[in-house]
Formats: structure tokens, C-alpha cells, sequence
């Protein structure tokens, strides 16, 4: 099975962290990836990659062949945004958040949710690390975009009602220091969709280093409990979390993956889980 896209590692500083979860310093092998290692925390279980690249030299990684791919694939990954937010309801809450700040997409790629969501009535901004994504989504699709980290953005305290991330909190190094400013970035009551890699799923208890996110690129991998336990210190109450995914393509026959993606979804042993939180 094709795993999801990474960058390949190069010349990069490497560091050695404590767990990003907990804080603990001691771990034990889990994965060997080769030219990455992902460390199991012995204090909460948390994967995470240990050592991991300084993030200055990470960050260089995300350039014109990952632009190349988050343009080839955008329409499958919206299409996937879409659903998700079908999935908690989206359509029936969104007005009660609509003139209370505006919408934040973190990660926001080439700005097509952006677009969308401007259609929808909401003022939008995005926040984008890739320049030349960043720079497509501004010139085409006219949507405000930061190009660089979130934590570099000058968005004012408490400006936004709504801020989505998809498949970006695996990519940070600190997914603690992310959460702690999107909890200053949201008005009180405003809402955030996070969308990430299930490492507690089927698919990566069935393939285990062969998992298709078990990849270069995701620094740390979250279970339902662990993201659950790190929303909850850092202020978030948790609304609603689904999963989805049973089997990728490609695995099974579709005898065999169809149910067993529509029983992912109701049983929460999906591939990808998202996560419905309130400030």
C-alpha cells in the first residue's frame, strides 16, 4: 500500500525532545523507519519521533513538490473536509459562530476551504508554512493567507470564532504550544475542528511501520485518548469526535472494505479521527 506523501529527511539538525503529551524524557523503540525512529512514551504511551529535525530546517521541507502535491490532491482532500464537518453537524451550528469572529483554516494548503467558506458569509484567513501554496491560494482564489507558522501570524487575541486544522497537528513539533494558541486565537464558546491520523486505528495496528501515515513528515501520532488528554489541559471541551476509514484501498475487496469502513465510522476505529472542540 502507497503511504501518504512525506519529504525525504535530509541534512537536517536532529534534537532529542521529551514527550509532547506528557513531558516525560523516558521512552522505548517502537517503530525503526529507518531514516526516522518513532519512541513510545513510557509515561502516557504517546508516539512521537525521537530525535526529530530542529524546526527551522523541517520547515524546509515544505516547498514546490509539496505544493505539487497538495494541488494534484486538493479536490480529494476537500471532498474528505466536507464530509467531516457533514459528520458533526456542521451545517446546523455554524450560524450561532458566524458573526462572533471570523474563520481560521491552519494549514489551509491552497486555500480551496478558504474559497468555500467565504461563499458560506465568513470573513476567512488561513495560515499556510508551504510559500508557494500560500502564494496560489492568494493569487487565485483571492483568500487571506499568512505564509508561514501560525505562531508568527499577527492574528489578535480572541478573533476568530471558528478555526479548522486538517492533517497539520501530526506535522508540529509542539502540538501543545499549538493548542494553547488556538485556544487565545478563539472567542470564548468559538469552536475548532481538528482533523489528524488515528494510530490507535485497524489499519495501523494491522501494518504497524508500514501504516501509510507512519511517515517522515508526522513528528507525532496521536490515539483518541492522548489528543483527548492534551485538549483537555489546554482549555477544550470536547463536543463530538468521529473516525473513518476502515481499510484504504487496495487492502481488501470491496466485500470486505465497505463494511468494515462503515463499521469504522460507528464503532471509532477509523483510520483518521476528528475532533469537535469548544473554548
Amino acid at each position: 500500500m502507497e503511504k501518504t506523501y512525506s519529504a525525504l529527511p535530509g541534512t537536517e539538525r536532529m534534537e532529542d525532545i521529551v514527550c509532547p503529551v506528557c513531558g516525560a524524557q523516558s521512552v522505548r523503540p517502537h517503530w525503526d523507519c529507518g531514516s526516522f525512529l518513532i519512541q513510545r512514551c513510557t509515561g502516557c504511551a504517546h508516539l512521537y519521533q525521537n530525535p526529530q529535525p530542529v524546526f527551522s530546517d523541517l520547515r524546509n521541507r515544505y516547498q514546490q513538490s509539496y505544493f505539487d502535491y497538495e494541488l494534484s490532491n486538493e479536490q480529494a482532500f476537500f471532498r474528505l473536509m466536507l464530509l467531516g464537518l457533514k459528520d458533526i453537524g456542521f451545517s446546523g451550528w455554524e450560524e450561532g459562530l458566524k458573526n462572533r469572529g471570523a474563520f481560521l483554516d491552519i494549514g489551509c494548503a491552497t486555500g480551496l476551504l478558504l474559497s468555500y467558506m467565504q461563499e458560506r458569509g465568513w470573513t476567512v484567513h488561513g495560515a499556510e508554512i508551504c510559500g508557494p501554496s500560500a502564494r496560489y491560494g492568494i493569487e487565485n482564489r483571492h483568500v487571506d493567507i499568512f505564509p508561514g507558522p501560525l505562531e508568527q501570524a499577527p492574528f489578535p487575541p480572541e478573533s476568530f470564532s471558528l478555526i479548522h486544522f486538517s492533517h497539520l497537528i501530526e506535522h508540529v513539533p509542539d502540538p501543545r504550544r499549538l493548542l494553547e494558541k488556538v485556544h487565545g486565537l478563539l472567542v470564548p464558546g468559538g469552536a475548532a475542528v481538528i482533523v489528524t491520523p488515528n494510530r490507535n486505528g485497524l489499519q495501523a495496528r494491522l501494518l504497524g511501520r508500514k501504516w501509510r501515515s507512519c511517515i517522515a513528515d508526522h513528528l507525532n501520532l496521536f490515539d483518541k485518548k492522548g489528543l483527548a488528554r492534551i485538549l483537555r489541559e489546554t482549555g477544550f471541551t470536547i463536543q463530538k469526535t468521529k473516525t473513518w476509514g476502515g481499510l484504504a484501498r487496495g487492502l481488501a475487496p470491496a466485500c470486505i472494505k465497505n463494511p468494515l469502513d462503515k463499521l469504522a465510522k460507528l464503532l471509532g476505529f477509523g483510520d483518521v479521527m476528528l475532533f469537535h472542540v469548544k473554548k
